[in-house]
């Protein structure tokens, strides 16, 4: 009795993870590219992080820099007071602490009222 109640049990949980897989996302690779005055692009859920990052700096004027996330989160905080001077920008695995990093980072640099700007998730569940 205990047998076949284990073996039912280990063919629920093999049902249950091939459920699960079957809705994961396939893509994981995204970019996010941060410029000046508030300029940014983003992109995610893609296949390849080259193709990420092109995608994000294609959405961002001017001469920008690229940060990469793969199954995390990046955020990009400017100074709302003046919008071309401080910023700053972070990647975590969790959203709450990628917008706490980003925030902390503008203000170390000089913000003084420093808000989200732009953040994205990648392949989060």
């Amino acid at each position: 009795m205990k047998r076949i109640a284990a073996a039912r049990g280990r063919a629920l949980c093999a049902a249950l993870l091939m459920a699960v897989g079957a809705f994961a996302p396939a893509h994981a690779a995204g970019a996010m590219a941060v410029g000046k005055c508030g300029a940014y692009g983003q992109a995610f859920d893609y296949s390849a992080e080259a193709a990420a990052i092109a995608a994000a700096r294609k959405k961002c004027n001017g001469d920008c820099t690229t940060i990469t996330m793969r199954r995390a989160c990046a955020a990009l905080a400017i100074d709302l007071l003046n919008p071309c001077g401080a910023h700053g920008y972070a990647v975590e695995a969790k959203i709450s602490s990628t917008l706490n990093e980003a925030t902390r980072k503008c203000y170390e640099y000089g913000g003084k009222e420093c808000v989200i700007r732009a953040w994205a998730c990648d392949a989060k569940g």
